[in-house]
This record gives structure tokens, C-alpha cells and sequence, in this order.
């Protein structure tokens, strides 16, 4: 009886090995864990647009579907084509390809997926040229006359899940530009999403990005500063963060005699630390901010740091330390470093206070040397000595005036000794 039983497991397990390929997975698109899901769930399902296959079907993102056909209709008749014969056959062509990038089986049959590919990849590229050559668009298209709905399209198109892979956009691209299209593909990309991202000093590298994978990655390859790419070239960092430091809130670094300033026109994560005071750049916060964020963030727990640094999730992880309460967040702003656009000081103070569940931190960062400075700062003994008076004796009205009181009394009593001794 026990030998049978051991010859069905052995059955078993050689049927899972046949199947089986050899190599490690190669998959680009995922779909984001259950536990970083769990966290905040409508920050990686998509408003009104369903791109590739994880969000396709589902009933309130049918709206957009029918302008998928109707763009494409619309780019047929611009170029004097009557049927999609050429197009069909190249997403054919790209289709096996296509269905390795993703995490998850795809129960989609053929001609399904291929149809998929072929509508997602013909309306993102018809946006972006829209958007860009404002000559190509239809007066009654709702899509540009609503400014919201461009705003939605910005956020659903970078979210992790809801992507088909690059070199399917880029062939449909090269299938479809005029002779008279001065603007390239990379420029259109960079044009439609400068505007989602919640700060300055967006970069356009000069390389070409070919192992690009998807949207999300072009903006992260192009968004990173440039201790992140001189990371990637050396790997040197200046200084190494210890596993689990953080440093203390705003408030608190405050009352340590640390200063906050915000600076102009630079990158959103080039951040400083000199001379006691610590420079961040303006960081614009709206409802598609958390979203935006969660996604790099997820992007980059599950991509090579060697290709990748995780510059998103170190920028949030120090934010994070910064912010924990309200008052956190009040000081920032009254500092220029957060614009508040959502109203409510408890919300943001919210997001950085759970931006951080489950999150692998990389020991090598462009902020571990800031980590360094700023514990270095408030370790000296004049700093916490200074920082423990003022959390004591200045931070409320009353006990600035209980300090005054105590102190002439000291005053007076030493005086009234004085005065005795004299006389």
C-alpha cells in the first residue's frame, strides 16, 4: 500500500517537472502582493482606464473601452487604411512575447489577447500624440475637453498592474508615425506625464532606454536623481546606512536647532543636510500622489537594485521618519517643503505612517549619509541639551511662561541674597 502511495507522489512530481521550465521567470508586469495590497487597496486599481490583462472586464472601467475603438477607427482613416490587417499580424507576431512579461497565467485565449494588445497599445500611443499635437484632435472628444479625465488617465496609466510591455508601444509607434512627425515617441511620453509627478526636476536622459519594460519604468528611469544613476555606475555610496536607523520627526530635529528650507527647481530627491540646516525640494501633495508613490514603490521592491535603485522608497522611508503626527506635516509646510492640496494635515501624516509597512530597505541610499549627519548632529551634547529645554520649556505658550516665571524668580531670590550679603 505504501509503495503505491509513493509511486503517485513520484508520478506527481514528475508531471510538475515536465511542465516546468528550466529558467527563472522573466516576468516584468506584476501584480502587486496581497500584503502591499492589504495596506491600501484603491491605490493600485485603476479610476476609468484598463490597460494589459489583470483589470480587463471589469464593469467600471468598461466606459473607455469603446474610445480604445473609436481612436483606432479615427487613426485608420488618418492614414487612408481600411482594414487593421498589418497591425493584427505584427501583435501576433509580438504575442508569446507579450504574455511571458506577466506574472500571472493569462486565461485569455489568442485572438482576445492579441485584440488587447493591439487596442491598449493604439490608445495610449493616439493619447500621447494627441496631447502633444494638439492639431490631431477632434474638437468633440471628451477626452480633452474634460481636464479631469486627462488627470485620471495620468494616474490609472502608472499603475504597476495596469500596463502592456513597452516594446509593444513602441512598435505600434514605429507602425503608425507620419513622415511629418517631428516629435519622437520618448519626447510624447515625457510631455503627457511631466505633470503627474509631485515635484520638479524631471529628467530627460539622452540615452535610449531599451530595456525598458513598461510605462511605470520609463518614468522611474527618467524621474531617478543623479546620486541614484552615479550609484548605478560605481556603486559607491558616501556613507552607509545602518539596518533599521531612522532619524527623529521634524518637530523634534527642531528643537535639536535644525533648520528647514525648502529649494527651487530641483530634483524631488535631492535632498541635503549641511551646516544644521536640511534643504528638501517642494513636494506637491494630491489625491494621485499616494497612489503614484505605492506604485514606484512596488515597482522597485520587485526589480533588480543593481538596474533600479529603490530612490522612491528611501525618499519615503526618510519622509516617513520626518513625519509622524499633524504637527510634523504643519511644520513642513509652514517650511514651503509640503504644498498641502488635499487640506487636512492628519491625512498626509496618515499616508507616510503606513507608505512603510513591509517595505525591504536597501542599505545603500543616496540619503544613508544624511542618516548619519543629521543622528550625528543630534548626539552632541550641546544639541540635546538644547533640544530637551525646548521640548520642555518652549513648546506651548504656557510653559514658555512657566520658564519665564521660574527664571526671575531665580533672578529675584539671587538678588534678594545679594542685596542681604551687602548690607
Amino acid at each position: 500500500m505504501a509503495d503505491d502511495i509513493v509511486d503517485h507522489l513520484v508520478i506527481h512530481i514528475g508531471e510538475k517537472l515536465r511542465v516546468q521550465s528550466p529558467t527563472l521567470s522573466n516576468c516584468s508586469i506584476i501584480q502587486v502582493p496581497q500584503y502591499l495590497r492589504n495596506v491600501y487597496p484603491p491605490a493600485y486599481e485603476p479610476h476609468i482606464l484598463a490597460i494589459g490583462p489583470y483589470h480587463s472586464g471589469k464593469s467600471h472601467l468598461n466606459c473607455m473601452e469603446k474610445y480604445k475603438t473609436i481612436y483606432l477607427k479615427l487613426l485608420l482613416q488618418r492614414r487612408g487604411e481600411t482594414n487593421v490587417t498589418r497591425y493584427v499580424t505584427a501583435m501576433r507576431a509580438l504575442e508569446e512575447r507579450a504574455r511571458k512579461c506577466y506574472t500571472e497565467p493569462m486565461n485569455l485565449e489568442q485572438d482576445r489577447f492579441v485584440e488587447m494588445m493591439l487596442l491598449d497599445a493604439c490608445f495610449i500611443t493616439e493619447l500621447l500624440r494627441k496631447y502633444k499635437m494638439a492639431n490631431l484632435r477632434e474638437n468633440d472628444d471628451p477626452i480633452f475637453r474634460l481636464h479631469c479625465v486627462i488627470k485620471k488617465l495620468r494616474r490609472d496609466l502608472l499603475l504597476i498592474e495596469n500596463q502592456i510591455p513597452f516594446f509593444v508601444l513602441r512598435e505600434f509607434f514605429a507602425m503608425t508615425v507620419m513622415p511629418d512627425e517631428a516629435d519622437d515617441f520618448h519626447e510624447m511620453i515625457y510631455a503627457f506625464f511631466e505633470h503627474a509627478l509631485p515635484g520638479t526636476g524631471y529628467a530627460h536622459y539622452s540615452e535610449s532606454p531599451i530595456k525598458i519594460k513598461h510605462l511605470v519604468e520609463f518614468i522611474h528611469h527618467n524621474w531617478q536623481p543623479s546620486c541614484s544613476r552615479t550609484m548605478r555606475n560605481t556603486r559607491k555610496v558616501t556613507g552607509e546606512r545602518k539596518y533599521g536607523e531612522v532619524i527623529r520627526c521634524a518637530t523634534e530635529l527642531e528643537e535639536a536647532g535644525i533648520k528647514f528650507t525648502t529649494v527651487e527647481g530641483e530634483s524631488l530627491f535631492n535632498i541635503k543636510f549641511e551646516n544644521g540646516i536640511m534643504k528638501l525640494p517642494r513636494l506637491n501633495i494630491d489625491d494621485d500622489t499616494e497612489p503614484l508613490m505605492r506604485n514606484l514603490i512596488a515597482y522597485e521592491q520587485f526589480s533588480s537594485l543593481e538596474e533600479n535603485p529603490n530612490y522612491v522608497t528611501d525618499y519615503m522611508n526618510l519622509m516617513e521618519c520626518l513625519i509622524t503626527s499633524a504637527k510634523d506635516v504643519e511644520l513642513l509646510c509652514q517650511h514651503g517643503i509640503i504644498n498641502n492640496c488635499i487640506g487636512d494635515d492628519q491625512v498626509i501624516a496618515n499616508i507616510f505612517n503606513t507608505i512603510g509597512f513591509f517595505l525591504v530597505l536597501s542599505p545603500e541610499s543616496c540619503n544613508s549619509q544624511i542618516f548619519n549627519d543629521v543622528n550625528k548632529h543630534c548626539s552632541r551634547r550641546w544639541n540635546k541639551w538644547m533640544a530637551n529645554l525646548r521640548h520642555r520649556y518652549f513648546n506651548s505658550p504656557w510653559s514658555f511662561i512657566s520658564f519665564l516665571a521660574a527664571f526671575f524668580m531665580l533672578i529675584f531670590a539671587f538678588l534678594q541674597t545679594l542685596f542681604t550679603a551687602l548690607t
